[in-house]
């Protein structure tokens, strides 16, 4: 469905989206604004940490490593990006240091026809 992307094929703006992803582990990120398809760290988002305090978690492996291929998720957040355009992620939900589920503000969402017309399809 997509092709395979490296970290380091990435811009550095979503380099540190992938970053933020594995080191929150288990969490959410919310307000996250997008700008150019870009996401966007000023200001900051927030950032939710989940800790689990009956067990040890493992951090993301990845995040040892200086270049690695991206997982089918971030490819499809990435894609989310690109899509977009300008707006804000209201929320991304990570478990395992991977984004499993987003929620998304955007006025550039839709087909070109319903843009025209201002209804959705």
């Amino acid at each position: 469905m997509f092709k395979s992307l490296r970290l380091s094929d990435l811009s550095p703006a979503r380099r540190a989206l992938v970053r933020l992803c594995q080191t929150i582990n288990r969490g959410r990120i919310e307000d996250l604004e997008v700008r150019n398809s870009e996401p966007v760290f000023e200001p900051f988002p927030v950032m939710l940490k989940d800790v689990k305090l009956d067990a040890d978690e493992e951090p993301r492996p990845e995040l040892a490593l200086t270049d690695f291929v991206l997982s089918s998720e971030i490819l499809r957040l990435l894609a989310l990006l690109d899509e977009m355009k300008c707006g804000a992620i209201r929320l991304i939900e990570v478990r395992a240091g991977i984004p499993r589920r987003t929620l998304v503000e955007s006025q550039e969402f839709g087909t070109a026809q319903s843009r025209q017309t201002g209804r959705p399809r």
